[in-house]
């Protein structure tokens, strides 16, 4: 069944303007860390609310560094070039750069697990914030890949009773819990 188009104005109820907003800046935080996964794309995503609240997503390294770079690639920063006309030489140094970052990133995120399981390991606020970001991204692609099993055992299920029942003369079927089924399998076990 297709939804209806949405038209496209300010939602007066602020309840339901706070439940969109919320919603949609997941499902736009999540859409811009699944292109950063698949394409393997550094991106970087700032979101200030009605109320002033910022929301940011930095999938590879900090949002300073992202606007760093944003600002040597535009010519706000120092002279830059586009990439066909750069030497070997910058690509270089711009292939270590990047290397020092993830080094820097590695770096942090063995400090947060000794952190995490009790070490004697101290972190700045800057590191809790840059793993704080790192373990958002993991739950939600840990809860993608959890839908994902579910609805493919939903799928397969509901596929099995229709093949199961006869003709149409049956009516379908309504269970009374609010659960879907789901079977204990091999195959759907994550």
């Amino acid at each position: 069944m297709a939804r209806g188009k949405v038209q496209m104005k300010r939602i007066q109820n602020p309840v339901h303007r706070q439940v969109t907003f919320c919603k949609r800046r997941a499902g736009l935080l999540k859409k811009a860390n699944e292109l950063s996964v698949l394409c393997d794309a550094q991106i970087g995503v700032l979101i200030f609310s009605a109320n002033g609240k910022l929301y940011e997503l930095a999938t590879k390294g900090s949002m300073q560094e992202l606007i760093e770079r944003y600002s040597k690639a535009t010519g706000s920063g120092s002279g830059s070039l586009k990439p066909e006309e750069q030497s070997k030489d910058t690509q270089a140094l711009n292939a270590k750069e990047e290397v020092n970052i993830l080094k820097q990133e590695i770096e942090t995120l063995q400090k947060g697990i000794r952190y995490l399981l009790g070490g004697a390991a101290e972190m700045t606020f800057d590191e809790l914030v840059v793993l704080e970001k790192n373990l958002e991204m993991w739950i939600y692609q840990i809860r993608s890949t959890k839908e994902g099993v579910l609805k493919a055992a939903n799928q397969y299920l509901q596929y099995k009773m229709e093949e199961s029942v006869e003709v149409a003369n049956f009516a379908p079927m309504i269970a009374n819990t609010p659960y879907p089924l789901t079977i204990q399998n091999e195959i759907f076990q994550f």
